[in-house]
């Protein structure tokens, strides 16, 4: 198995955005579909996109396909999948299985199936809460079968342990500052900063560190995996000799420390400065002029909302007096409360789920 299908799943709406950071990656071929971002690669391509994309939600291997008509015809074709070229027999797995459009409509038989294909050629244990999850989609009639090579979630990069209230993943707040226009060429300030999620995320991506480079992957319990070639990948590359800040700032102390903490395990504090503040007193810090990212509370969110028009106003007059030449990123899910800033935003993108609320990327042009 040379090459096959590489899938990364992406937030909804915001494909375009990891293709975009799939081809500037060197994945040659990258293209949108529903869902995520396709190509074609092998087995070091499904480790290279777990360690350096940083927008990605998981990396799946499509690594098998067949038609089936009915449960014997799957019972007899999954048999016939190279199950011991991927999978270990000392490492139990657990099978998903969804089903539309199809002959076979029942998931759940489907799923017994091949479970029991996999038990009986390589003798790999079957289990509930395996690491290691084959996903099986059958649509019109054609199955498709999966790894999921991640495991957790791409957005735990495994040097994050303290959160706030209500935290922005690092994989959306990636693909935010990627919409916003970033590129690691100038500063980002959060003056809601929580645990520092956009300035810790901004930093790395100047200094060019990986995002995974701290975690580890459920592609190492594959019999596919390489020990050797994925450490040498893991080594290649520098560190970047950043000439810029990154500053973060919050009313709440506690969320101050965090960060600061945060940044320390990230490995960016020397180019990450938190202070307490609140918004209000938020101050343009010295030298170039770069972004501001806010995630601040919504209704649906944190506090309720009449109470919230005061604090939106108070930001947009803070942003208006002191970061002129700043340009601004706001995530919220309400329109009332972005104009309760006063200020003039550019046209939106579809808005996208974040924590199960739909949420909007308000930008502004140079304030």
């Amino acid at each position: 198995m040379n090459r096959f299908e590489i899938f990364l799943v992406a937030t909804p709406s915001m494909e375009p955005l990891l293709c975009q950071e799939a081809i500037e990656k060197g994945f040659a071929g990258a293209q949108v579909v529903d869902g995520g971002v396709t190509f074609e690669g092998g087995w070091p391509d499904v480790w290279r996109a777990n360690l350096v994309l940083r927008g990605a939600t998981r990396v799946l291997a499509r690594f098998a396909s067949f038609r089936a008509m009915h449960l014997a015809q799957l019972d007899k074709r999954s048999r016939k999948v190279d199950w011991a070229s991927v999978l270990r027999a000392d490492v139990p797995v657990r099978v998903d299985v969804t089903s539309r459009k199809s002959k076979i409509y029942h998931a759940g038989a489907a799923q017994q199936r091949i479970e029991t294909a996999i038990k009986e050629t390589i003798g790999a244990q079957i289990t509930k809460d395996a690491e290691i999850v084959v996903k099986v989609r059958i649509f019109d009639d054609l199955v498709s079968i999966s790894l999921d090579t991640s495991g957790e979630s791409l957005h735990k990069r495994g040097h994050k342990e303290a959160v706030n209230k209500a935290p922005m993943r690092e994989t959306l707040a990636a693909l935010f500052l990627r919409q916003c226009g970033y590129d690691g060429t100038f500063p980002v300030y959060d003056p809601m900063c929580g645990s520092g999620t956009f300035v810790i995320e901004a930093a790395e991506w100047a200094m060019g560190l990986n995002p995974g480079r701290s975690r580890a992957f459920a592609f190492e319990k594959l019999a596919s995996f390489d020990a050797d070639a994925w450490s040498n990948m893991k080594k290649t590359g520098s560190v970047a000799a950043v000439p810029l800040h990154f500053y973060g700032s919050d009313r709440d102390m506690g969320a101050i420390r965090m960060s600061h903490a945060n940044a320390a395990r990230a490995g960016v504090s020397s180019i990450t400065k938190f202070e307490q503040a609140a918004i209000s007193d938020a101050k343009a810090p010295d030298g170039p002029k770069g972004l501001i990212m806010i995630n601040p509370p919504y209704g649906g969110r944190i506090g309720e909302r009449k109470l919230l028009f005061s604090l939106y106003g108070a930001m947009g007059q803070a942003l208006r007096q002191s970061f002129r030449g700043w340009r601004l990123g706001l995530v919220t899910n309400d329109a009332g409360l972005a104009k309760a800033t006063g200020l003039s935003f550019l046209p939106t993108t579809p808005p996208i789920s974040h924590g199960g609320i739909k949420v909007t990327l308000y930008q502004t042009d140079v304030l």
